[in-house]
């Protein structure tokens, strides 16, 4: 499903950007390929869409691509097409999430997308563990928290949602950087018996060789982290046809989320991941306040 999705999505940047360089707006495409607007922009997010390899060349012909450009253009919308077939004949062309999809967000199966199909991942958390290191318990309470009127049944399937995310973990080509406030180990939105459990996982998982955690302490001075939100910056490797899919960084809101990809935010939060290197503790040290914390909430 990574490669299909990081296919769509370059395609869907690279069409975008002839798009914008013919001074077309979607709305324009949309009526020229006998489309609507929602269409040319969900095709060009990377989105599923019902377009068609006719419809395609008629807007490269609109966007009055060159040779070049329209040979890149088919090249990967092929490419597109064979990755679809084969997630198709494997089940799961419509993401693992689909099934949960009424216990989401209507901006959160995005994210999922991005996160299936990241090769490396570096999270920066103020308050909550990040939903791919949480335990079973931690969610429950978390959820409880956040609709406290959740049924059991929706309950479980939240966690099961949770659990198939995870998965990536088990994958070693998949590099996850975690950066936790302190206050993330303080806060208690479980009871104390499942907090020591959930720091107890957070340190039996950073010592896994693709999983890095580190904590930034309440004592240090100053620091960039302190006016940065909590963010997640996803990187993706090159794909096939050697374009290079643009790293993504999500902000995520109590009703809404953000995303961004233009290469000044990027740099951005890049220096305040650097800034926050300088800062937090080693992972041996991190996992020694993260078992010292535990313990304090076992007793």
């Amino acid at each position: 499903m990574a490669g299909s999705t990081v296919s769509r999505r370059a395609f869907g940047n690279f069409l975008r950007q002839m798009r914008e360089e013919a001074k077309k707006t979607a709305l324009a495409a949309g009526l020229h390929a006998e489309t609507s607007r929602m269409t040319i922009v969900r095709l060009e997010d990377g989105m599923l869409t019902k377009v068609t390899t006719m419809q395609l060349e008629s807007l490269l012909t609109f966007y009055q691509a060159d040779e070049a450009s329209r040979a890149e253009a088919l090249n990967l919308w092929r490419e597109v097409r064979e990755q679809a077939k084969a997630d198709k004949l494997q089940g799961n062309s419509k993401g693992f999430w689909q099934p949960y999809a009424d216990q989401l967000p209507s901006h959160f199966p995005h994210y999922l997308r991005l996160e299936a199909a990241a090769d490396r991942m570096t999270t920066h958390q103020l308050v909550l563990v990040h939903g791919l290191l949480q335990t079973a318990d931690y969610r429950r309470a978390v959820a409880k928290l956040d609709a406290p009127e959740l049924s059991i049944v929706d309950t479980e399937r939240r966690i099961e949602l949770m659990e198939r995310r995870q998965i990536r973990l088990d994958n070693p080509a998949f590099q996850l950087k975690v950066f936790l406030s302190e206050a993330v180990l303080r806060h208690r939105p479980a009871a104390p018996a499942v907090m020591a459990a959930q720091l107890r996982w957070l340190a039996e998982v950073g010592e896994r060789e693709n999983v890095g955690i580190r904590v930034i302490p309440f004592g240090i001075g100053p620091h960039r982290g302190l006016v940065m939100q909590s963010f997640t910056l996803l990187d993706f490797d090159s794909i096939q046809s050697r374009l290079t899919e643009p790293p993504v960084v999500y902000l995520e809101g109590a009703v809404g989320a953000l995303y961004h990809d233009r290469t000044d935010v990027i740099d951005r939060y890049r220096e305040a991941i650097a800034a926050l290197q300088t800062v937090a503790l080693t992972e041996d040290d991190t996992r020694t306040m993260v078992l010292e914390v535990a313990k304090e909430y076992a007793a």
